[in-house]
This record gives structure tokens, C-alpha cells and sequence, in this order.
């Protein structure tokens, strides 16, 4: 999801145009909870794929609770509450619809819900090799040059910080970290403001500090108050870019 926000890049093949234009369609509303989505024969016209791209299609956003297929009636978009949201593709085309503070709640409140709780099962289960791996991330924050390159070593922290809790569960809302990343480098990177990359840099480092010293209440302290403060920051950005 970050790589692909970040990066203008086409998309590859003919399923996921498909698929990514269908979903940002029904994300945006312009093809609104209970309607049909139009027929193959349009949208085999639209694309200029086959009948079978469609159909293929038409399973993917299936799967990920955007539409339900009905005999002799066609295809409708389901209700929100049946999308799913820890799907990286949902959750990307959400934020490139632009900014939702209440849906950037929502997120935050759920990171809240389990990543100071991976913070202090990695002060248990880090091994050797996994501070190193976080250490190494750190170092990349403070050394990028560039918003992707911050961006990545940003990423990888937080996915090494998941992998040293050593709980399966917490890589299902791995997704959530990065829609969180996507919408704060959007609104606003600390690269190109040295105090700023510095002062990030700097947080993270004492939250991998906390885990290294097996700090449990510390590290998840830590790591509350970092997505506490990027909240702010995101909301405070938001205001600040809208329209007086």
C-alpha cells in the first residue's frame, strides 16, 4: 500500500485495473451502497477486457465485501459495514479519496487497540537479531534522504516491531500501520526539516531503546504517546490544509 501511494507506477494488469477502478468507484460513492454496478457488456466496452477479467474480477472485490452477486439481478454494493477494511487495496483506496477525520479516528483508535500491545510483547520475545533489524530501521530514518526512503524505514520498524511480539494475529491489522503512514506522509514528512527528522527519528529509537532494555511498560507507554502525537499531527495538518 505505501510503495504503490507513494510511487505513481500503472497498475500491471488488466484484472487489477479492473478491480482498482470498480473499488475506488465504490469507495467514492459514485456507484453508492444498493446500486448495481453496470453489466459486462458495459464495462467489457469500458476496459476492453473479456467477460472472464470481469467475472474474475467481480470475485476479487467479492472477497473483499465491496459487492454481492445476485442471479438475474446482477451485482450490488454491499453496505459499509460489510467492506473490509484490513484489506491493504479498501484501506488505499479509502485514503485516495481524500481525507476523512472521523475515518482517521477510527484508525487511530484501532493502532491504539494493539500496537502499544506488540511494543511490550516484543520487550518478551525480541531476540537478539530483532533489535538489530529495529536498530537498523532507526538508522535508516535518520539517514533518509528522501520521503520514500523515511517512509520505507518508518514501515519497517513498525513491521519488525509486529514480528518481535511473536503473535500471528497482530499481522492481520499490520494493514492499519500502513494506511496510517500513507495519510501522515501525505499530509506532511519530516524529511527536508532536519529538527523534524531528528526529533522522529529520535522518538522511534527510544521505543526500540525501551524494548532492547525489556521495559515493558515503558516501550508500550512509548509507543502509545508516538500514535497519540501522530494523530494530532494528522489532524493538525488537516486543518491546516482546508479550505477557510
Amino acid at each position: 500500500m505505501l510503495k504503490t501511494s507513494i510511487s505513481t507506477g500503472a497498475i500491471r494488469n488488466s484484472h487489477a485495473l479492473v478491480v482498482d477502478e470498480i473499488g475506488r468507484s465504490i469507495i467514492s460513492g459514485a456507484y453508492p451502497t444498493g446500486s448495481l454496478v453496470p453489466g459486462d457488456a458495459e464495462l467489457a466496452e469500458r476496459f476492453n477486457v473479456s467477460r472472464t477479467v470481469l467475472r474474475e474480477a467481480m470475485k476479487t472485490l467479492a472477497a473483499k465485501g465491496l459487492v454481492v452477486a445476485k442471479a438475474r439481478i446482477g451485482t450490488r454494493v454491499t453496505e459499509r459495514k460489510t467492506w473490509n477494511f484490513f484489506d491493504s487495496d479498501v484501506l488505499r483506496w479509502h485514503l485516495d479519496s481524500g481525507f476523512d477525520a472521523e475515518f482517521m479516528r477510527h484508525l487511530s483508535d484501532m493502532r491504539l487497540s494493539f500496537e502499544p500491545s506488540a511494543a511490550r510483547l516484543a520487550t518478551l520475545n525480541a531476540t537478539p537479531d530483532d533489535i538489530t533489524r529495529m536498530k537498523e530501521c532507526v538508522q535508516g530514518m535518520y539517514d533518509a534522504r528522501t520521503m520514500e526512503d523515511f517512509a520505507y524505514a518508518d514501515l519497517s520498524l513498525h513491521m519488525a516491531m509486529i514480528d518481535a511480539a511473536r503473535n500471528p494475529f497482530m499481522y492481520s491489522v499490520a494493514s492499519l500501520i500502513e494506511a496510517a503512514l500513507v495519510t501522515s506522509f501525505k499530509l506532511s514528512s519530516p524529511v527536508g526539516d532536519p529538527k523534524g527528522q531528528q526529533l522522529t527519528s529520535r522518538r522511534h529509537q527510544t521505543i526500540v531503546e525501551a524494548i532492547e532494555a525489556r521495559d515493558a511498560e515503558m516501550a508500550e507507554l512509548l509507543m502509545r504517546r508516538h500514535i497519540s502525537r501522530a494523530r494530532e499531527n494528522i489532524e493538525q495538518q488537516a486543518q491546516q490544509r482546508s479550505p477557510q
